[in-house]
């Protein structure tokens, strides 16, 4: 690690949200007052073989939520917000983290992956992660109201020979697994009678970091081989260990194991909170992240920025 990354107190971190967060004109009214925002995403766009902002601004959601597409447009929404942050005189971050595929977009606001590159490899691992499962054979659900060895042992019993796991652990209580459609139906009802307030199915088409993924990881493997990563210069926790990486190698083998392997976004939040970490700052639209934060950790100040009222409050605080 750098010195810079083993300093002993951050003061504030910035988090990336994301797929789940995205929606049909989404940044519009930012992008209405800061034209970095557009700017961003015809740098995207560029990477790309169609009009990127043209998709987010008008969609359809159909096209805007398929996972190839989703991704890419979740990565330049998070750099955009981050690049306006810094245009209006804001500070830079002491530490990043990114939710799933927000991960792309801390790497890339730490100056560790080119923009470009990044989306170009996104839309791939979108591809790859949708050709793994054929839609309607794998699912997702969130599981609200059970600790994490109760959700553990939910998966063990409804899997029946099936893959099922416990994938995202978002906050004390919400828990997401995936797995096989049927044994995410099986674990719907099995949830409800452990005990759960809720048991909902996501709107997803794609089973996330679970074993049906490991397909996808081997093909994102191969093209991130051609993806120059060098090391960041602001410190990344990742999703897979909650840990720092520095070395370029270890980044890369993060990310692949990221796409078949938990999201533990409780301890990444808890790694910042040990390290003195007071104030985050959410970059993208919406604002899931910073109310996960506030179960996560109370004390620490989250405040999402989507829109220039969002960017004068944070402007202010931090």
């Amino acid at each position: 690690m750098t010195l810079e990354m083993e300093r002993d107190c951050w003061k504030l971190a910035f988090i990336f949200p994301g797929q789940g967060s995205q929606s049909v004109g989404m940044l519009g009214e930012l992008a209405a007052d800061f034209p970095l925002v557009q700017q961003t995403f015809v740098e995207a766009s560029d990477a790309l073989d169609y009009d990127l902002w043209a998709l987010v601004q008008e969609g359809p959601k159909e096209a805007l939520d398929s996972t190839d597409k989703t991704q890419p447009a979740m990565l330049a929404a998070g750099v955009a917000v981050w690049r306006v942050w810094l245009a209006e005189g804001g500070v830079r971050a002491d530490v990043m983290a990114g939710h799933s595929l927000g991960e792309y977009s801390a790497l890339v606001c730490a100056g560790a992956i080119e923009l470009a590159d990044a989306i170009a490899l996104v839309a791939q691992r979108g591809h790859f992660m949708q050709a793994a499962v054929p839609a309607g054979e794998g699912a997702m659900a969130a599981i609200l109201g059970l600790d994490d060895a109760a959700v553990a042992a939910v998966c063990v019993a409804a899997a029946g020979g099936d893959v099922l796991q416990p994938v995202n652990f978002n906050s004390p209580g919400q828990v997401v697994i995936a797995g096989s459609a049927a044994a995410v139906e099986r674990a719907l009802d099995s949830a409800k009678t452990a005990g759960a307030k809720r048991a909902l199915k996501l709107p997803v088409s794609v089973p996330s970091h679970c074993d049906l993924m490991k397909p996808a990881a081997e093909q994102l493997s191969a093209q991130l081989r051609d993806v120059k990563i060098t090391s960041p210069t602001v410190p990344v926790v990742n999703n897979v260990e909650a840990a720092l990486n520095s070395d370029p190698e270890a980044i890369r083998e993060a990310l692949i194991q990221q796409l078949y392997r938990p999201v533990r976004w409780v301890d990444v939040i808890r790694v910042m909170a040990s390290h003195g970490v007071e104030r985050v700052v959410e970059c993208g639209p919406g604002k899931v992240l910073a109310g996960l934060n506030r179960r996560i950790e109370r004390s620490m100040v989250a405040q999402p920025v989507f829109d220039r009222a969002s960017l004068v409050k944070a402007l202010g605080n931090a």
